[in-house]
């Protein structure tokens, strides 16, 4: 089948999906933009139509699934639930995003270091996009921490109510997003359990281990 011209392309939303297909097969070191054209059937050359190069093309796949997640995020912080309640919707909301865009989600735990290569731009002498590139990236890890953010003030909220047992809230955040994000990892569409059913083990078990009970005290036995 020919490949399609830039003027035929496809949607540009359809080629970060498919990007992030390739990087998870491939990794990022041994993709290529004509293995990631390939897969939408472009020419090459009609996806530096859309991307100036692979680290634009990455960084795209990386930015548009964190915006969503995002998204999804703030509706819930905005809501009038309670701070406990918004921390299982939003501990929910991001787990099933996770299982609904694996591939960008394994893209966000195996690339994101590919992110930090100072030279991108600057090969064979060439600065053309640095600038550009830099200011972007910094960027998306300014958005990232604002991502962490959410969770991790809804998290505090909770335990300045009441709702929630004292605990480490920075270290509790990292831990809970890290389980998360691992998920993209391992989980696989049409496997024992589906998304929302990952879900709701990972709400009940961290909802569980947050939860404040009054202590009450008893003898010791004879």
């Amino acid at each position: 089948m020919a490949r399609k011209p830039a003027d035929q392309s496809v949607d540009r939303e359809d080629i970060l999906w498919a990007a992030a297909e390739v990087l998870r097969r491939k990794g990022y070191d041994a993709t290529t933009m004509k293995d990631i054209a390939a897969q939408v059937n472009l020419t090459a050359a009609s996806l530096y139509h859309h991307f100036k190069n692979k680290d634009f093309l990455l960084l795209s796949v990386l930015e548009v699934g964190h915006e969503l997640a995002t998204a999804r995020l703030e509706r819930i912080v905005d809501s009038d639930m309670s701070p406990s309640e918004k921390f299982a919707a939003m501990v929910r909301s991001h787990i099933v995003s996770i299982s609904e865009n694996v591939a960008v989600s394994a893209a966000m735990v195996f690339e994101i270091r590919a992110l930090l290569n100072v030279n991108q731009g600057t090969r064979n002498g060439k600065r053309k996009f640095h600038k550009e590139y830099v200011a972007r990236r910094n960027h998306f890890f300014e958005r990232r921490d604002y991502f962490e953010s959410l969770f991790h003030d809804t998290l505090v909220a909770g335990i300045e109510a009441g709702e929630f047992r004292p605990v480490d809230a920075a270290i509790l955040t990292k831990t809970i997003l890290g389980a998360h994000n691992w998920i993209g990892v391992w989980y696989r569409e049409g496997g024992r359990l589906s998304g929302d059913e990952v879900a709701d083990v990972m709400v009940d078990f961290f909802m569980s281990a947050l939860r404040r009970e009054e202590c009450k005290s008893r003898p010791l036995d004879e």
